[in-house]
């Protein structure tokens, strides 16, 4: 009989996980600190890419559901200098190859595939300790489980993490500021009409603006480098107060960029950024793993999501490959996911580097050029687990 699987965190990752681990008859039950699935936003727009995010919803035999979920014609992506100049505009080619749908409909799939019960809402982890028998997790509702094959996919903040590694996530000197239009078409038309039938961005030296269009909505980040301090400050202020500090940071930039703050509909959410080292690795400690974030974090850079569910799918069908030798798969695993995360963490922080370097006047330019090598790059799919 298969070891039953305890998942920390019914993200994307985590439900992946155990959505490919039901298909193949192995118990799993995911314990989640979210009093529900609704219980705070799920964030916006995601691109699940082809050659990692896509072959996990494969794997999870959910192929047709994910295409129902696409918002079509948003593949196409603009690259605005501040002054409102277009440098680059590439159309949605219709292939597929990197499809944006919301995140919180695609973790909803992922929970609709499941029995009722695998996830067991309202569960803050408190503590989780090695013991003789395995892995005991404590809640903060007084309950514990003892887990034979414990896997953490409880993102940043990782509570599985320090059984295994001392590595603890860093600021990384930026954050988001997210806010929505509504009927941007009728009431901001010049906003609408930069951003265009998809994603946009506006780079500038320390800052920029992203957009995207979502089904009924410009969802905007104001991406800001600065001291922790400097954001602490927002949050005691009210909307219209938090919106016009925001918008004043993009003194001279064009109007119709600049509305795309000031014209928020809702109240300025932050997300601040944070990321383990490049090189996160630790020794084999029995019976327990990481996924995603917790085990891989780093900026944005487009492929946190399809990471942790790759991990997930990966780690499910390598413990399916070798029934009875816990141990083997979660070694394979570990290797297949350290080699593919520091791959991408260091094209990430060559990206980084690259387009927070001092490129005055010129920023929005070398920006639009990355984005053209990124869109030309051919990639190789990852392997299934054979």
């Amino acid at each position: 009989m298969q070891t039953p699987v305890t998942i920390i965190g019914a993200g994307l990752g985590g439900l992946t996980l155990a959505r490919v681990l039901y298909l193949h008859g192995i118990p799993a039950t995911v314990y989640e600190a979210e009093s529900s699935p609704m219980s705070r936003s799920q964030g916006g727009l995601l691109d699940i890419h082809d050659y990692n995010g896509q072959i996990a919803v494969e794997a999870a035999g959910l192929m047709d559901e994910f295409r129902e979920l696409i918002l079509e014609g948003r593949q196409q992506m603009r690259i605005i200098d501040p002054d409102g100049t277009v440098l680059l505009d590439h159309p949605d080619d219709g292939t597929g190859g990197r499809p944006e749908l919301l995140r919180g409909e695609l973790r909803q799939m992922l929970l609709d595939s499941l029995p009722d019960g695998t996830v067991q809402w309202g569960r803050k982890v408190s503590n989780v300790r090695t013991v003789a028998d395995g892995h005991e997790v404590s809640f903060a509702d007084g309950g514990s489980v003892v887990a034979k094959l414990l896997v953490g996919a409880d993102g940043a903040w990782s509570r599985v993490r320090p059984l295994l590694s001392d590595a603890v996530p860093e600021y990384m000197g930026l954050a988001f500021v997210e806010t929505y239009l509504y009927d941007a078409e009728t009431r901001h038309p010049a906003a609408a009409k930069v951003v265009g039938g998809g994603g946009m961005g506006a780079p500038g030296p320390d800052r920029r603006i992203m957009v995207h269009r979502e089904r009924d909505a410009l969802h905007t980040y104001a991406m800001l480098n600065k001291p922790q301090e400097w954001f602490d400050a927002l949050e005691g202020l009210d909307t219209p107060a938090a919106l016009a500090r925001i918008e004043a940071e993009f003194d001279g930039w064009a109007p119709e960029l600049r509305e795309l703050i000031s014209g928020g509909d809702t109240p300025p959410i932050l997300r601040r950024h944070y990321r383990l080292p490049g090189v996160h690795r630790w020794e084999r400690t029995p019976g327990v793993t990481l996924i995603g974030d917790a085990a891989h974090l780093q900026g944005p850079n487009g492929e946190g999501a399809n990471l942790a569910m790759l991990d997930g799918s990966d780690l499910a069908e390598l413990l399916v490959a070798h029934p009875g030798d816990v141990e083997t798969a979660l070694t394979l695993h570990e290797e297949r996911m350290f080699a593919r995360s520091e791959e991408v963490a260091a094209e990430s922080a060559e990206m980084v580097k690259r387009i927070t370097a001092d490129h005055g006047k010129d920023t929005a330019k070398v920006v639009a050029e990355g984005f053209r090598r990124m869109l030309a790059k051919k990639r190789e799919p990852a392997e299934r687990v054979s």
